[in-house]
């Protein structure tokens, strides 16, 4: 079975705290290019990045991160 990443709600999440993309950044330990790049599609972010993210937004991977069947 193949997962394709087909979108994510790391942008609705930062902006609901109202946090910037650096803020976010230094939260999980990354740079603010990796989360403008996340949010837009552009990266597909490591395992432990995923869970660091959903584990700050106090979420699950599966409901952060949309993925499709192929």
């Amino acid at each position: 079975m193949e997962l394709e990443l087909t979108g994510n709600d790391v942008r609705e999440l930062r902006m609901r705290r109202g946090l910037s993309q650096a803020d976010l950044a230094a939260a999980v330990g990354v740079s603010r290019q990796t989360v403008n790049s996340i949010e837009t599609g552009r990266y597909t972010p490591s395992l432990p990045l995923a869970i660091a993210l959903a584990r700050f937004f106090e979420t699950t991977v599966e409901e952060m991160f949309h993925v499709k069947e192929q």
